[in-house]
C-alpha cells in the first residue's frame, strides 16, 4: 500500500463537473493498493499517517499533527502509484490491486478514518477525478508499507 500524503490549506476532488469531496486544511492523500495488501496494513498505515508531526507549531518547527490542528483528510484512489515503468515507454500496472478488491480497501480506507472521527471527503473509485489543492509547504511525504512494515 502505498500513501502520497500531500500537506494543504484545501484541496477537492471533481468527477463530471460535480465536488464529490473538499476539505480546508488537512491531508490531501493519494491512496495505491496492491494485490497483496490487507485491512491489517491498512490499518497501521492509517495510524502512521495520523501521527505524523508536519504542521508547524508557534515556533514555525513540525511538531504538530493533524489531530492537533483540527485537520482533515481527502483520500483519492490512485491505482498509477503502483507504475512499472522499467520496460519501455507504456507503464504496466501488474503490481496494482484488482478492482474489486482495491475498491473494497479504498471503502474500508474511507470509512476508517470516518469512524475516528476526521472530516473526510473522498473521489469516486475508477472514476475520471479532477483534483485541486493548495498543498502547503509545498509538503508532500510518501508513506510505502513494503518498505516500512516489509508487506
Amino acid at each position: 500500500m502505498k500513501f502520497v500524503i500531500q500537506r494543504v490549506s484545501n484541496a477537492k476532488v471533481d468527477v463530471d463537473g460535480e465536488t464529490l469531496g473538499a476539505i480546508g486544511r488537512g491531508f490531501m492523500i493519494l491512496i495505491g493498493i496492491a494485490e497483496s495488501d490487507t485491512e491489517e496494513i491498512a490499518d497501521k498505515m492509517i495510524q502512521k499517517m495520523l501521527k505524523l508531526r508536519i504542521f508547524d507549531d508557534e515556533n514555525g518547527k513540525t511538531n504538530l499533527s493533524i489531530d492537533d490542528v483540527g485537520g482533515e483528510l481527502l483520500l483519492i484512489s490512485q491505482f498509477t502509484l503502483y507504475a512499472d515503468c522499467r520496460k519501455g515507454n507504456r507503464p504496466s500496472f501488474f503490481r496494482a490491486g484488482n478492482p474489486e478488491m482495491a475498491s473494497k480497501m479504498y471503502d474500508y480506507i474511507v470509512e476508517k478514518c470516518t469512524s475516528l472521527g476526521y472530516k473526510t471527503g473522498r473521489g469516486k473509485f475508477g472514476a475520471e477525478m479532477e483534483v485541486s489543492l493548495i498543498n502547503d509547504g509545498p509538503f508532500t511525504i510518501v508513506l510505502d508499507s513494503e518498505e516500512m512494515f516489509g508487506k
